[in-house]
This record gives C-alpha cells, sequence and structure tokens, in this order.
C-alpha cells in the first residue's frame, strides 16, 4: 500500500474507484463514509461482546468479523459508480450482499428470546448498548442508500443486506442483555413534562 497521505483531496474532492473526482460532500462519498462509520461501530460490538464475558448464542466476534468483511466490499462497490451500476443490474439473488446468514443468526438468537410485549429502549448492558447504536447507524446507512438508488443506481441487494443488519443488530442487543441476565428497557409512554 502506498503511504497514508496523498494530498490529493487537501481541496474537498476525492476519486471514486472508476477514476473521476467528486466532492467530499457529495451523497455518494457520504454513504460509503457511513458505511465505514458502521463498520467501526461493528468494531466496538466485537470488542464489547468480548468484553461480556459470556457467550451469546447466535452472535460472536467471529460472525461481527465475517459482516465487518462484508460491509468494507459494499463499501467499495459504492465507491466505485460503474461497478456499483454492473452489480445493480443484476437480480438481487445474485448480488454480493446475501442476507441469509444474517437470517440464519437471527432465528438462532430469537429461538432463547423471550417474545416481545413492548417495544424497548436501547441500552442494558454495555454490548447491547453498543449493539443498538451500531443499529441506529445502520438504519441511517440504509435510508441514505435508499436515497441515493434514487438518482444512481445502487445495488439492490445492498439495501436489503443493510435492511436485515439492522434487525440482526436489533437481536443482537436483546441477546446480549439477556446472556447477561440484564432485562431490555421497556418504553414507557410518557405524558406531559420531562
Amino acid at each position: 500500500m502506498a503511504r497514508i497521505y496523498t494530498r490529493t483531496g487537501d481541496e474537498g474532492d476525492t476519486s471514486l474507484g472508476d477514476g473521476s473526482r467528486v466532492s467530499k460532500s457529495g451523497p455518494r462519498v457520504a454513504l460509503y463514509g457511513d458505511v465505514d462509520e458502521l463498520n467501526s461501530w461493528l468494531g466496538a460490538c466485537a470488542v464489547a461482546l468480548v468484553e461480556l464475558g459470556v457467550e451469546v448464542p447466535g452472535i460472536s466476534a467471529d460472525e461481527l468479523q465475517i459482516i465487518q468483511s462484508r460491509l468494507f466490499s459494499l463499501g467499495a462497490v459504492l465507491a466505485n459508480p460503474a461497478q456499483s451500476g454492473e452489480i445493480a443490474e443484476l437480480p438481487a439473488g445474485e448480488q454480493p450482499f446475501p442476507a441469509r446468514n444474517l437470517e440464519k443468526w437471527i432465528d438462532a438468537m430469537e429461538g432463547f428470546l423471550p417474545p416481545l410485549k413492548s417495544f424497548i429502549l436501547p441500552g442494558g448492558c454495555a454490548a447491547a448498548a453498543t449493539l443498538h447504536l451500531a443499529r441506529a447507524v445502520c438504519r441511517r446507512v440504509e435510508r441514505q442508500a435508499v436515497s441515493l438508488a434514487v438518482s444512481e443506481p445502487i445495488p439492490t441487494g445492498a439495501v436489503i443486506y443493510l435492511n436485515r443488519l439492522s434487525d440482526f443488530l436489533f437481536t443482537a442487543a436483546r441477546a446480549a442483555n439477556a446472556a447477561a441476565a440484564v432485562d431490555d428497557i421497556p418504553w414507557i409512554e410518557t405524558k406531559g413534562e420531562g
């Protein structure tokens, strides 16, 4: 790899994977930047799960690394409009962002979780709180992908993957709380001040 600084972005623009130069404030750059932020949060989630010190069925640092690698690939695709367009032309089932593993892991976690009886607030143990933060970032990334897809080709499989990933992170937060013997925090509607 080349040295870390190139000075080519000092004027506020950057090169995309197809060689074109665009503003760093552009929607495509914002999207793959937020994918990077989500990936970083997943790194924090992996550390939090290890520090939890108990096994969480259906989720581990290994699964999170698999997801991180997939997100890194997604960021690379999004950074290359030509490649993004080519993949967008493929049927969703042939795109490189399959959600099957996420669904399998969600099903494994749901197998030992009590059914939800109310909405829950983000929190509980530290690992669950970190997973909820990652879930919120994932939802933002998904919204931005849907927004960019209005004007530029975005792989539909990527949007599906991000949608399922947020479901996975929500379920993983609940699973972390259950493994830590910490109750999820139920939402209680408040009225008046406060």
